[in-house]
């Protein structure tokens, strides 16, 4: 085992944990434009240290860029949000009682 597998494993051990209450608020709000780019990195990262034989460096890295994806998918705002949140036609809620 090489110190430096230690040193970046503990790197990517402290990203997951600083990244947890982004991923447990429900009003974090994390642009595409950051979210998508670090879990780029981290896939190809941790691709990068297991073609290395740095296997623990590598699951870290691979659990860093996959927890961007996560939040990715549950925290950042997508291009077609608006139409999720408009109401369907037909939408009881959507008609006034004559009373």
């Amino acid at each position: 085992m090489m110190w430096q597998d230690l040193i970046f494993l503990g790197g990517s051990v402290f990203s997951l944990i600083v990244l947890v209450p982004t991923l447990r608020d429900q009003m974090a709000n994390v642009p595409l434009g950051t979210s998508l780019p670090s879990a780029t990195i981290g896939i190809i990262y941790g691709t990068t240290f297991l073609s290395l034989g740095m296997t623990m460096s590598a699951a870290g890295s691979l659990l860093t860029g996959l927890m961007w994806s996560v939040i990715a998918f549950l925290r950042s705002p997508h291009p077609y949000d608006h139409l999720i949140e408009s109401d369907p036609v037909g939408n009881a809620d959507n008609y006034q009682s004559a009373d």
